[in-house]
């Protein structure tokens, strides 16, 4: 498989032109997933892109789509419009709704919704994250149903018994002192499993979301990266 391109630091993005207040939120999940963007009016669908995919936490590795007054824009794959227009041609209002569709097959569907049209700040870089909630589903999980049925797996009667079977062990070994338990096959291997299970669930328990790295990812221009299908 190729490697995926590294983003690079790149110098703030002079703010000229207006700026488009954007908040996205991803639909059919729960707790809801959104966030509040300041993004140039200059930037391209193209660009737009790769803005989501960073602020939301995405990976770029799917086709993607927008569908705007009736039309779509997206990846070349999907014989759609082209996505480098700029965002400025379609005269956005305060309150207009498009939709972003990411990944054909797990279909994560997003609302986009302008929320204002405000000057730039000298201080300021763009795009930027000024607000936002929760951690991104992971990918190829499944889609909304996938990802809720992951969830409540992570949080079942399974996983709880391996927690309880896991602190049984680490009783005996770091408390009762019975360190020979490691020394068995079946114990050794039961705790590997254990852990690994644990592991695997850990991406469908994470609800954090820092808007600090978010910005922290667009100062370094990986959203220019994103903007493309990382294969």
């Amino acid at each position: 498989m190729p490697r995926r391109s590294s983003a690079k630091s790149t110098s703030p993005e002079p703010p000229s032109g207006s700026i488009l207040q954007v908040k996205v939120r991803l639909l059919g999940v729960s707790p809801m997933v959104w966030r509040r963007l300041l993004v140039p009016a200059s930037h391209t669908l193209e660009e737009l892109h790769g803005v989501l995919q960073v602020a939301m936490g995405w990976e770029g590795i799917h086709l993607y789509r927008f569908w705007i007054h009736a039309v779509h824009y997206g990846s070349f794959e999907l014989s759609v419009s082209s996505p480098r227009v700029p965002l400025d041609v379609f005269r956005f209002r305060r309150g207009t709704k498009f939709v972003y569709d990411y990944d054909m097959t797990d279909f994560w569907r997003h609302e986009v919704r302008i929320e204002d049209r405000l000057e730039p700040e000298p201080s300021r870089s763009y795009p930027l994250c000024i607000a936002g909630d929760h951690a991104c589903p992971p990918e190829d999980c499944g889609g909304p149903e996938g990802y809720a049925n992951r969830r409540r797996e992570a949080v079942g009667f399974d996983a709880m018994e391996d927690i309880a079977t896991l602190a049984s062990l680490i009783e005996a070994i770091a408390v009762e002192k019975r360190t020979t338990l490691l020394d068995d096959p079946d114990t050794r291997w039961e705790l590997e499993e254990i852990v690994a299970r644990i592991k695997t669930r850990e991406p469908f328990l994470a609800d954090a979301f820092s808007r600090r790295a978010v910005n922290q990812r667009f100062e370094q221009g990986e959203h220019h990266v994103l903007m493309h299908q990382q294969l």
